[in-house]
């Protein structure tokens, strides 16, 4: 005779002084029903061993604990002759699961979303987890804009306790945004305001950014950029006062409808300072943006409390607050702000912490940190140290942040976090023209060579044009205080046929010595030393002066050449600039001891003004000059050149500048280079469509000019030769992409053109 104890017996058993059965001592436990699930799995989580006396309190907990487990959809236990029977109906498998109908979503990526909430292949089916799993299915096509979808799912048994889930998806079309009204606004025409939105109604691009379709995020970002063009032009009242967004019963046109109230425009009529004023006065009105008289600004306002906050910071006060109260006067229409400074306990870094680096050593990121460990918070400083960190070149990206030391008011923690890149680079360079084809060039380099920030080039270019085979060698700290050494070997063929330049071949080998010293943070002295033997080789077709160069000279030349340089870099990236400056001043000048005199020098000032937050405009400019002296000229093959991309892009490569004069008179297409050169560059740089925060890549539109002149020819801006179009910058993991498609403006007769350009990597 059997006696059951079932699940539905449970609540009883709870139930104080409820008895299923008397108390018995366990002959033996047996288990029934189980396909999958091992008999030792049950075994463990029952209370009571053979030999041990069974009562209905350890019966429920048997009970409780194995549905507990998710393996079992019904669990009894029975008593038979002594015997204790645990009888289980074990939930089915997932054998498969199958998608119907998707279009929006890559089916591998929905199944890796399905497992990470419990549904995937060999598995427990559990109902709940599949209702959880439709339901963010339909929430995931809501936010791509389908509000048509229809998600069914459908549950097939299987032989040997198994099922099959099939998700059926009717997407639907997508709806889009057919009209957005703004009711209230009359300061300002309602076009206006909505080109701050970045929802808009379809248009030629939205095909690609969807910014036609509805998202509450973007729509949540537009009401703020909607309320800061307000606040930032007088309208300290301004209000949005209500929001509807309606979808027609289609499902397929959505209608944007915003409320507003303008309030009235004001002015500043006084700004004070208040509170504990630890900084002289006059410094701190020096920090006050806003004047008397001035339409307000929250703009204004936010950069002047953040200003003293900073200056604050920089004496150590890193949670300093600095808050505006303003007192309005609705009938003259003025607000009045006191600034109210306090600078709280001052402040010191107890620990740096590095953290993402994990090829890079920790001694690479930690000598270029300015702000010490145990020294004064400085904001200054820790600006500065992320900025040299990124200037590195090893990280897409770095982060600063100074969270406080828990149970301590005087102290916070640095902490640096770098997202590192490949800094082992294939770099290859490329350009074509109706006349040349496809122009190749390429190069192998290794920086940071096993995370030490030490780097060494093997440079194997096998271009049409440059042959380089050359081993560099850099030490960027030779010295603790960041003294550089570096050793260079080459060999170097250059046959320059392919380009708008005149014939001839030379080939190098040499070698030498760098130092670079660090004058400030921002200032960088470079000296060197080297030795050159070039053999040089002219043709039939040659120009007549390289032809008489060699025949004064000789086919090879000995040069001991000197090089030195001057570097200020205060740009915020290296990567993806948009604030700061670039200058570099450099020098060559050979050396007694061979046979050719010569001087050449050269000055880069490049600057980047931010406009907005991810805007920026990029001027450069560029001037070379070069002659011999002892009576000796500069040599042709350290001829300047100009053309192509970094320099003026939608002509030829080096096709700018002097040509050569046929013995018939007339003018050859070759160009010859020049002993003095200017390259101008203005750029309008900005984030591509849909990248989000993906800082390596960008768009630009650029205007160029340039031009090169020969020995004894008038320099004129006249002749200078320009170009417009557009770019694109791309941090690709086989090295930094440029591609351009350029018009030029005021194309000569015999000039090269050359539209397209792009160049992967850096060419040598």
């Amino acid at each position: 005779m059997r006696r059951k104890l079932s699940a539905a017996l449970l609540f009883a058993l709870i139930a104080p002084g409820a008895a299923a059965f008397e108390p018995f001592v366990v002959k033996d436990i047996r288990v029934e029903g189980i396909q999958r699930t091992e008999a030792g799995t049950v075994f463990n989580y029952l209370p009571v061993r053979v030999g041990e006396t069974m009562n209905d309190e350890k019966a429920a907990q048997a009970i409780k604990a194995l549905f507990a487990t998710g393996f079992f959809k019904d669990v009894r236990i029975e008593i038979e002759g002594g015997v204790l029977v645990v009888i289980v109906a074990e939930r089915p498998a997932i054998a498969q699961i199958d998608f119907v109908g998707v279009k929006e979503f890559d089916k591998d990526a929905l199944k890796k979303g399905l497992k990470e909430v419990g549904l995937a292949e060999a598995r427990i089916f559990d109902r709940s987890l599949l209702d959880k799993a439709e339901q963010e299915l339909k929430r995931q096509y809501l936010s791509r804009g389908r509000y048509a979808v229809n998600v069914t799912t459908t549950v097939t048994p299987l032989e040997r306790n198994r099922v099959s889930l099939n998700f059926t998806v009717d997407e639907g079309e997508v709806a889009k945004i057919r009209e957005i009204n703004i009711v209230g606004a009359r300061a300002f025409k309602e076009k206006d305001l909505l080109g701050l939105f970045s929802l808009t109604t379809p248009g030629w691009l939205t095909w690609y950014t969807k910014n036609d379709q509805y998202s509450r995020q973007k729509l949540s970002g537009d009401l703020e950029s909607l309320r800061s063009h307000y606040l930032d032009r007088g309208y300290l009242e301004f209000n949005i006062d209500s929001t509807q967004v309606s979808i027609t019963p289609d499902k397929r046109d959505i209608y944007i409808t915003i409320n507003v109230t303008e309030g009235e425009k004001y002015t500043v009529s006084s700004v004070r300072l208040g509170g504990e004023l630890l900084l002289a006065e006059d410094e701190l009105k020096a920090l006050v943006k806003m004047k008397p008289g001035d339409v307000f600004s929250r703009r204004t306002l936010t950069e002047t409390t953040k200003a003293i906050s900073e200056r604050l910071g920089n004496d150590g006060y890193a949670f300093a607050n600095v808050n505006a109260q303003p007192e309005i006067d609705k009938e003259k229409r003025q607000v009045a702000f006191t600034i109210l400074l306090d600078p709280g306990r001052r402040v010191y870094v107890r620990r740096v912490n590095v953290a993402g680096n994990s090829r890079t050593r920790d001694e690479v990121i930690r000598r270029e940190m300015r702000q010490m460990e145990g020294a004064w918070y400085d904001g200054a400083l820790i600006n500065k140290s992320r900025t040299r960190i990124d200037r590195l070149g090893y990280f897409d990206e770095v982060t600063v942040e100074t969270p406080p030391v828990p149970q301590t008011t005087d102290q916070v923690d640095l902490n640096v976090a770098v997202k590192e890149k490949a800094t082992g680079n294939l770099m290859l360079g490329a350009g074509l023209s109706s006349s040349e084809k496809l122009v190749l060039s390429g190069s192998i380099s290794q920086n940071n060579i096993f995370g030490t920030g030490k780097s060494l080039t093997a440079q194997l270019s096998g271009g049409k044009i440059n042959q380089v085979y050359s081993l560099s060698f850099t030490e960027p700290y030779y010295t603790l205080d960041g003294v550089a050494l570096g050793y260079d070997i080459y060999h170097r063929n250059v046959d320059p046929t392919s380009l708008t330049v005149g014939r001839f071949n030379t080939s190098s080998d040499g070698g030498g010595i760098r130092l670079g010293l660090p004058v400030s943070d921002d200032d960088f002295v470079n000296v060197g030393l080297s030795a050159d033997r070039t053999t040089i080789k002219v043709f039939d077709d040659s120009p007549q002066r390289y032809k008489d160069f060699v025949g004064t000279f000789g086919g090879s030349t000995t040069t001991l050449l000197s090089t030195a340089g001057w570097s200020r870099d205060k740009r915020d990236s290296l990567i993806y600039p948009t604030s700061g400056s670039l200058q570099r001043l450099s020098g060559e000048l050979s050396l007694p001891g061979g046979e050719l005199r010569f001087y050449r020098a050269s000055y880069q000032h490049q600057r980047f003004f931010p406009i907005g937050r991810d805007y920026a405009l990029m001027l450069n400019g560029e001037v070379g000059i070069g002659n011999g002296y002892n009576g000796k000229p500069l040599p042709f093959f350290k001829n300047y050149f100009a053309g192509g991309i970094g320099s003026v892009r939608g002509f030829d490569t080096a096709s700018l500048g002097p040509r050569d004069v046929l013995a018939g008179g007339g003018i050859s297409e070759d160009a010859l280079g020049g002993n003095r050169k200017v390259v101008l560059n203005g750029e309008f740089l900005f984030p591509f469509p849909g990248s989000g925060k993906d800082r390596s890549l960008r768009l630009g539109a650029f205007v160029d000019a340039g031009q090169v002149w020969a020995q004894g020819q008038k320099a004129s801006f006249g002749d200078l030769r320009y170009a417009a179009g557009l770019s694109l910058a791309w941090s690709s993991p086989v090295g930094p992409l440029k591609l351009s498609i350029a018009q030029p403006i005021n194309e000569k007769e015999g000039d090269r053109v050359q539209r397209f350009q792009f160049q992967l990597g850096t060419t040598f």
